[in-house]
């Protein structure tokens, strides 16, 4: 029974999947990528784009289920299938761009090129918090490539006389996805979820040496230094903490204030937090809804009490509201240590840490210090400072920006983080060629048969 976050009441049941079920389904995208493959790339492009339109003709009601299921706003749930929908427009134009170099070779005679071929069969398991995004990030630049994945876009490969099974769907639980780790025909595996489970999913597929993709945990920090614009910051940070109630990858939790703006900083935050429009997903004036589980309500809970365990003041929320469905209060917390114990830990709820710090050093390196490294940003105008996070001794996250959110990216880029976030990229720059596999070729053309490093064999 899927349950509706804003209210707690039954929305729709729907049946899981069985090994059964999922072994045909298997079988089935199996043999349908054998006809995929065989579809050049600037046409499998096409059906991509027919797909990216036939989301636009629904964008508003998938938008409406996503809110309905997920529990966030209506403008976000709309925004995350149009992240769906710029994919497919990305991965249009790369169907004509993807393949290898010509390099020179140094032996007369031959040609040393680079090809690239899909890896087959991408199973992607996906979120919670980002069911469409997730997949549509995947499953757009897979098929361009020439992968056929577990999901399922029925209708317009149809009417392109593609089998259905190119994009294959199995709904289930913690069996499918074992199952599918351990499943030698899966040629890359595509997790995005906790560092916990990803960790048991890396391990399962390391065994048996296939390809996994991970995007995993992130504890993001936003740093704002004394020379910052504070119109830029306040905005910035109310978005990052409070957006989607804290239950993004990307969600800033820690926010490092230079000490000579702490005070200001957080009695403006605690300003814009009052103002947070709270209430109905589906209410086009609300800015911030539930979360998703009454477990996630229990565990915000569990975090304020530990953050006041170990020192810490809530200036900001801290409480359950009284109304129907899983609605907290977004929270401020001030007072900590920067390596206390809660500091480190991912809590996915809308609690922001603020903290102070001195020197510029100090606080690149507590960015550095948690185990997750996916998103970080600075606010600041010293164009140095900006080069030096942007360097070697800076952010270690895959994520790195400079007077804006920690969260919110663009699809041209490569999304991802390194640490325990995982090390996979997906969506833009060449996150493609982890749908790919590479092979160094080299053709002779000539009658001889020179070695190379000018070795003689004869």
């Amino acid at each position: 029974t899927a349950y509706c976050p804003p209210n707690n009441e039954p929305i729709a049941r729907v049946r899981q999947a069985s090994l059964e079920d999922y072994e045909e389904t298997v079988r089935k995208a199996k043999e349908a990528w054998k006809v995929w493959a065989d579809i050049p790339a600037p046409k499998r492009g096409e059906i991509v784009r027919q797909i990216g339109d036939a989301l636009r003709q629904k964008i508003k009601v998938l938008g409406s289920l996503v809110s309905l299921e997920m529990g966030k706003i209506y403008v976000e749930g709309v925004g995350e299938v149009q992240e769906y929908v710029d994919v497919c427009d990305y991965a249009v134009g790369l169907s004509r761009m993807i393949g290898g170099p010509v390099l020179p070779s140094e032996r007369s005679g031959h040609a040393l090129i680079e090809q690239w071929n899909p890896v087959g069969l991408v199973g992607i398991i996906t979120a919670f918090n980002f069911p469409v995004a997730v997949y549509g990030w995947n499953s757009a630049i897979a098929m361009i490539c020439g992968n056929a994945c577990l999901w399922i876009i029925a209708k317009v490969l149809e009417d392109n006389k593609i089998p259905g099974a190119v994009c294959s769907l199995v709904c289930g639980g913690a069996d499918i996805g074992t199952a599918m780790a351990r499943d030698g025909r899966m040629d890359l595996l595509s997790f995005t979820g906790s560092t916990e489970v990803g960790k048991q999913v890396a391990l399962m597929v390391q065994e048996r040496f296939g390809r996994s993709l991970l995007e995993l945990g992130g504890n993001n920090a936003i740093i704002v230094f004394e020379d910052a614009d504070l119109n830029l910051v306040i905005p910035s940070t109310l978005f990052a903490a409070v957006g989607t109630a804290g239950q993004r990858c990307t969600t800033a939790r820690r926010l490092f204030l230079h000490e000579s703006i702490h005070d200001e900083v957080v009695e403006k935050l605690v300003k814009a937090y009052a103002q947070v429009r709270i209430g109905d997903p589906w209410d086009s004036d609300t800015l911030y809804g539930p979360l998703h589980t009454k477990e996630a309500v229990k565990m915000f809970l569990d975090a304020v009490e530990q953050a006041k365990q170990q020192g810490g003041s809530v200036v900001y929320g801290g409480k359950v509201i009284n109304r129907p469905g899983n609605y907290v209060e977004p929270t401020i917390v001030i007072g900590l240590a920067h390596n206390a114990p809660i500091v480190h830990t991912e809590t996915f709820a809308p609690i922001l840490y603020a903290l102070k710090f001195k020197e510029e050093e100090e606080v690149f390196a507590w960015n550095n210090e948690v185990k997750q490294g996916l998103s970080s940003s600075i606010f600041t105008r010293d164009l140095g400072r900006i080069f030096r996070w942007l360097g070697p001794k800076g952010s270690d996250c895959g994520i790195v920006n400079v007077n804006i959110p920690t969260s919110g990216a663009e699809i041209g880029g490569a999304f991802g983080g390194e640490k325990h976030t995982g090390g996979g990229r997906e969506s833009g720059s060449d996150s493609w060629k982890l749908y790919m596999k590479r092979s160094t070729c080299t053709i002779n053309y000539s009658k001889d048969l020179p070695l190379a490093q000018g070795i003689k064999f004869q």
